[in-house]
Parts: C-alpha cells; structure tokens; sequence
C-alpha cells in the first residue's frame, strides 16, 4: 500500500480502556482547508516495515503556498510572522496583550483565548504544570505523550490560566524531557504532594478557580517495545528516506527500529508513505 500528500498532525482518540488510538492524515498539497486526501490507522501498523520518502516540496498548513523552510509546525515565514496563532503569546499565554490593542487578530483572540482553559497537571517524564483549551481535552495530554493528566482548575481566560500556570513554573517544570517521555521514563511522584505545592504558590483569587478535587485521566500508548534510549531523530530535512518497522507511537512521535519521527514538527511536508 502506497499513499501521498501533506503530513499533518496525527488525529487522536481515547477509549474508554485509556488506550490511545491513532490516525495519521494526509492532505491535498496546496490545500488552504485541510482537504484529507488519505489516511493510516496506525495503531494498526505496529511490527510493519514503513517506508517514508519526502519528496523536498513543503507547503505552508495556514495559506497552502509553497516554502522553501518550515516555521513552527508547518507555517511559511509570511504566516507565521503575521498570524494570531503563530504570535509568543500562544507558547507564552501570561505576555497575551489583547488588553493592549495589539492582538494580531481580535477575532481569533476572543474565539480562542476568552474560553474556558484547563490548568493541569501531567506525568510524562517528570510531573509538569501544562494549560489548554476546555476543547482540547484529552487531545493536548496525548500530544505530550502523557501517561496520566490531573485538571487541577478551570479558568474564563487563557491569559488567566497562563498567569497561574507561570506562577507554578517557578518551581515545577512546565515542559517535557521527550526522550525520556519515549523511552518510558517516568516519575512516580503523587500527583497529590505536587498538587498541594502548586496550590501553595497561587494567589487567593488564583485559587479560586482551583477544583476541589482533580480529575483524573490516563493513557496506554500503542507499542511492542519502548527504545532503551534515543539515538536517532528523523527529520525531513536531513532524512531523505525512513525505512524500518514501526514499534510504537506516543505523543506525535513515530517510535521506528531505527529512530524517532516527531509528525507534528513536519506537517506541510509532502511525502509518500509505503506500508510493506
């Protein structure tokens, strides 16, 4: 079986089990809606040999235009210096400067930052402080590759939530070790003893908006094997060609014999996928 397109991030889904099932997309080249020309159940897949040849062209996920380089996940230069969702802002949600008049888009800005945002906790490698969107529950936790998440509180903003979350990232990582999350490498400290912690470091009115008990959610990620350590990482830039059996999948990572592909960080390029 043999497929083309446009990579973009792989589409997931969480059972009722915790099992994460994936399902890698691939769109239209030059397409400005995403237009899904072929997809792969990857779960599926594990033990396959899988063969992935870029073809060298990558197209901007926003606009759809071609682009000589790739700028955060996907975008041309032009977008990503002039889009919303591109702005510092978004990876640094406590700098948002919507109040200030200076929103690259207000419409985007009030569609999706003034919105119920999570504030959480998530064990991947170590135990992280992370926010997201009330819709991207329990999408964002699987795109970490967590093995368990704890909404700690529920907050009107995302610039609110982002001042609580910078608070805690004082003291607790708000980041992840990913190749110690692909290797299976996690802590086993209680989410309770960190929660109190984080709790201690919020304002009162901060507090407020914490949930008198957590909720909970945990994740078994499709593998035959976890690596004993990360010794290649794939990119389409320097890697005209991957071949080597699948052997596990985890946040928006290819687990392969050989080496790691992170999906997410190559969408726009356009490839062709051989499954043996």
């Amino acid at each position: 079986m043999t497929i083309s397109g446009c990579l973009r991030k792989m589409r997931v889904s969480h059972g009722a089990d915790d099992a994460v099932d994936y399902t890698l997309e691939l769109c239209k080249p030059g397409s400005k809606t995403d237009e899904v020309t072929a997809t792969l159940p990857m779960n599926a897949l594990l033990s396959r040999e899988i063969r992935l040849r870029p073809s060298g062209k990558i197209f901007c996920v926003n606009c759809g235009k071609g682009t000589k380089k790739s700028f955060s996940d996907g975008y041309c230069w032009r977008c990503f210096s002039t889009l919303a969702e591109t702005d510092m802002c978004v990876m640094k949600p406590h700098t948002c400067h919507f109040d200030k008049g200076t929103c690259r888009d207000p419409d985007w800005g009030l569609k999706h930052c003034f919105q119920e945002h999570a504030l959480y906790l998530a064990r991947s490698s170590g135990l992280k402080v992370g926010i997201t969107r009330g819709t991207q529950v329990p999408t964002r936790f699987i795109d970490q590759g967590a093995s368990e998440a704890l909404i700690i509180g529920l907050f009107p903003s995302r610039k609110e939530v982002g001042e609580a979350e910078f608070a805690i990232s004082h003291e607790m990582s708000d980041k992840t070790n990913w190749k110690r999350m692909l290797v299976n490498e996690t802590c086993d400290t209680p989410f309770d003893q960190c929660l109190a912690h984080a709790r201690s470091l919020l304002t009162p009115s901060q507090q407020e908006h914490l949930l008198p008990s957590g909720r909970l959610l945990r994740f078994a990620y499709p593998h035959l094997s976890w690596p004993s350590k990360i010794s290649n990482s794939f990119n389409f830039d320097k890697s005209p060609l991957i071949h080597s059996p699948l052997i596990g999948i985890r946040g928006q990572y290819l687990i392969f014999e050989a080496g790691v592909l992170n999906i997410r960080s190559q969408s726009g390029y356009e490839v062709e996928i051989e499954v043996e």
